[in-house]
């Protein structure tokens, strides 16, 4: 559904901030595709840009894949801003760039849902979701476009029904340039892990996209181009089990019908593995991984956030059932916790090697807005307020004990030699549980035949001839050849590569401690 009943024509750009370099955007990976700039479509502007009136032109950028233009500003009437807090200070050089042009500059996403207060320069925020603040930005730029004498804050109080959300625009981006392809099914999440800023910004009973809906942005997606990987960006897949089960046989039969040139993936709660039904179903979708929020591997500790779920199987045989359903689990980590010990970082080594899983994002805790852990940080006067920090925690064990565990923890866990003895596993004992995929004449295009070929180039000279753990990774591609298994050589080496360049940068401290902070290792943008 698009906003209805403006008359008046207007030149919207849509901006979209650059990412600081982070363990989670595969940017190390890029140089080994066939031209990857940036991580995923995002969801929010694109969505944003597809609502507004359609008599409205829309340009829309990733600052990701290039830098917004004087072009780009003269051309524009009004500008659209959205983003995380990692993300702050670039925003905030968005609209000090915008202004200079003189433009009204609106600003929305989770971030500024949470805090408002972290954007004083901005004409217009937009809290909360797609709604009635939404129509009211419009209606305002309708009738006039510049900017307003004093900042405009709307608040969403009626949301629109997920099913009546437009596809995003996928058209207006750059799709092939994206690592990944991304697509929303739900919004909200029925638990209450201390930590999480889900249930305060989004809600806890999950509000759902429609399977047709679905199909039909997959379908927009191949359009565009996408030919690898979508990911669900749903903050709980299994959020509405009933929901999941009757999205999963359309997908089913989606991928039939398209010739399974799609490998799908999502985040979910650990306790889908007590959800053999669920399982059997993502399998003959294709999913090929699944991002569980682990968190840590004590139970005192999981207790303690609020996260029991994780311990509804014991974690160890839960990633095991998971595994033998053809789905790799990602794992979500964070050190620092109020129970962690001294020796925590050598438990979470251990666990490492226990559950091979290959990649886990190791994060040191942050305290978001909004969330249950915030409020009690503040009440114990434990929120430190210094971007030079890697986190704004005051952690009960020294601060620069946490950090040098941290930076241990991913010297050791990613050693080339340990990291792809986990994928080998992987290739073994999961990958081979996936379910045999026919040849189809979808997955034989030229197209695709091509993009492998230079992946495999850029690989074979870029890790195979001047890497320096050229040895591991031969041992490796050299089994994946004789096997024919050319996808598995280049996905894994992709996703090898970046993690053992970032976790070099991280070991010597030039890389964050949390995909959250917003410390930034590179020359801080200026803001108004």
């Amino acid at each position: 559904m698009k906003a209805e009943g403006i008359e008046t024509a207007r030149r919207i750009l849509c901006v979209f901030p650059r990412y600081t370099s982070s363990f989670g955007t595969f940017e190390y990976a890029y140089p080994l595709t066939d031209g990857v700039q940036a991580f995923m479509p995002p969801q929010g502007l694109l969505l944003i840009a597809a609502y507004l009136p359609a008599n409205w032109s829309v340009r829309f950028i990733d600052e990701n894949i290039r830098a917004t233009s004087a072009e780009d500003f003269e051309w524009a009437e009004a500008v659209f801003v959205s983003g995380m807090h990692i993300q702050r200070q670039q925003m905030n050089d968005i609209c000090r760039r915008a202004h200079s042009f003189d433009l009204a500059v609106a600003i929305g996403g989770p971030s500024v849902s949470a805090c408002p207060d972290y954007y004083p320069s901005f004409d217009y925020l937009h809290v909360g979701e797609l709604g009635d603040a939404t129509d009211d930005l419009i209606a305002r730029l309708a009738r006039d476009p510049s900017r307003p004498a004093q900042q405009v804050v709307l608040k969403t109080a009626d949301r629109l029904d997920m099913t009546e959300f437009p596809i995003p625009a996928y058209e207006l981006a750059d799709i092939k340039r994206y690592f990944l392809g991304s697509i929303q099914y739900s919004s909200g999440c029925p638990y209450q892990c201390e930590f999480c800023d889900i249930p305060g910004l989004y809600g806890r009973n999950p509000r759902l996209k429609t399977p047709q809906q679905i199909t039909a942005e997959l379908d927009r997606l191949l359009e565009c181009g996408v030919t690898g990987s979508v990911y669900f960006v749903d903050d709980n897949f299994i959020g509405n089990r009933k929901a999941a089960l009757d999205l999963l046989p359309h997908l089913i039969e989606w991928q039939k019908k398209t010739g399974y040139i799609m490998r799908l993936a999502c985040e979910a709660t650990l306790n889908i593995a007590k959800r053999p039904e669920i399982l059997e179903k993502m399998r003959e979708a294709y999913f090929v991984t699944v991002f569980c929020g682990i968190e840590t591997p004590d139970p005192d500790a999981l207790k303690a956030m609020h996260k029991d779920h994780n311990m509804m199987v014991p974690i160890l045989e839960g990633i095991e059932t998971l595994n033998r359903h053809g789905l790799e689990v990602v794992s979500g980590i964070i050190m620092g916790l109020d129970t962690d010990k001294p020796e925590t970082g050598d438990a979470l080594l251990a666990f490492v090697d226990e559950s091979r899983i290959p990649l886990l994002t190791i994060n040191l805790l942050q305290a978001l807005p909004q969330t249950p852990l915030w409020d009690r940080l503040a009440r114990e006067n434990r929120l430190i307020h210094d971007d030079a920090r890697d986190s704004n925690v005051d952690f009960k064990l020294p601060y620069d004990q946490v950090v040098s565990s941290w930076r241990k923890c991913m010297e050791v866990a990613y050693q080339p030699e340990k990291l792809f003895a986990r994928y080998q596993h992987q290739v073994d004992f999961t990958y081979a549980n996936r379910m045999p995929l026919p040849a189809t004449a979808e997955q034989r295009t030229w197209a695709n035949i091509k993009r492998g070929l230079i992946m495999l180039r850029n690989i074979f000279w870029k890790v195979g001839v001047l890497g320096d753990y050229r040895k591991v990774f031969w041992k490796f591609a050299l089994s994946r050849l004789r096997h024919g298994d050319i996808e598995s050589l280049i996905s894994v080496t992709l996703v090898a590569h970046h993690l053992i360049t970032f976790a070099r940068a991280a070991s010597v401290g030039q890389q964050n401690a949390s995909n959250y902070s917003v410390r930034l290792r590179e020359a801080s943008v200026p803001a108004e």
